[in-house]
């Protein structure tokens, strides 16, 4: 019988370390053509879609994500991971743990990857699962020193900030204003819900990384093309995803889209990274198909090991 998880499951076999080593192995895996990651499918059912994401590691695994956008309280991502050999159906995942973490991982490596290796403090506005889970997977990779939050109810950032200092063991405050969540900050982190910019690209300091999060697109963007001029570095996850989306994500407009690198190339040496301690780079996360499904083999392996 395949193995199933739920998000009690997930959270406690998987810390944050385990899974940004394993979202590197997956950008790298991808960048050397062994993990096939096509962009997301979605079909429109009435009312909202189901989406699909999917992904075959080459000689080992295939499998897939799928999730819906009704908005319902009690919906559910699945995770299915097949054996690459057989066809069977290994594990499989219930709930929204392992695709936050997944999320989160990955911009643990952009972190890794891209900000200054003496980047200790972090600002972050929103404070949502996914404003979570970059912070947790950014001090994995980073000693921070301080974390500031800010999102539009006072009641959440408090908490989310209470919440860094009791789980992560690092100092953190919440703040009035975006623009005093990632003042001075070496690295920032964009996870809203929001349709318009949040953030004014003048409010960065030299050498700051970005990771963003929440919408990109040009009808709808957390952040503006301002921080795309800014950046010296724009890198994101899935070079192919990032050029399907419709409307057109910000960065591939003709303006930026021959300076939009992939963030497994950079990992791989291909690519250029940080060069200079005053460089602004900018990850935008688009979220690399089949990283789920390569998470969900990591905690099948990791599960097996402490049996």
């Amino acid at each position: 019988m395949p193995l199933l998880f739920a998000d009690p499951d997930v959270a406690a076999a998987l810390d944050a370390p385990t899974t940004v080593a394993a979202m590197r192995e997956a950008l790298l895996a991808a960048h050397a053509g062994r993990l096939v990651a096509p962009p997301r499918a979605a079909a429109a059912l009435g009312g909202g879609r189901m989406v699909l994401t999917a992904g075959h590691l080459t000689g080992e695994w295939y499998g897939f994500r799928s999730y819906d956008t009704f908005g319902h309280p009690q919906g559910e991502q699945v995770v299915v991971l097949h054996d690459g050999r057989t066809g069977a159906v290994r594990a499989v995942a219930v709930g929204d743990e392992l695709g936050s973490r997944r999320t989160g991982g990955l911009g643990g490596v952009a972190v890794d990857a891209l900000a200054r290796p003496d980047a200790a403090t972090l600002g972050v506005v929103g404070s949502g699962t996914q404003a979570w889970t970059q912070v947790w997977a950014a001090a994995a990779v980073r000693p921070l020193r301080e974390v500031t939050v800010h999102s539009r109810s006072a009641a959440r950032r408090e908490a989310f900030a209470a919440r860094v200092r009791a789980e992560l063991g690092v100092p953190a405050r919440a703040v009035d204003s975006a623009r005093a969540a990632v003042r001075e900050r070496d690295v920032v982190v964009l996870a809203t819900t929001a349709v318009a910019p949040v953030l004014d690209a003048a409010d960065l300091a030299p050498g700051t990384h970005v990771n963003t999060v929440g919408f990109k697109q040009a009808d709808r963007h957390e952040f503006g093309t301002d921080l795309l001029d800014a950046a010296d570095l724009l890198v994101t996850d899935s070079p192919a995803q990032a050029g399907a989306y419709d409307p057109p994500m910000l960065a591939t407009l003709p303006a930026y889209a021959g300076r939009l690198g992939g963030l497994g190339a950079v990992l791989a040496g291909e690519a250029r990274g940080r060069t200079g301690a005053d460089q602004v780079s900018v990850f935008c996360s688009t979220g690399l198909a089949g990283t789920e499904v390569f998470l969900l083999d990591r905690l099948v392996r990791v599960s097996a090991a402490v049996a």
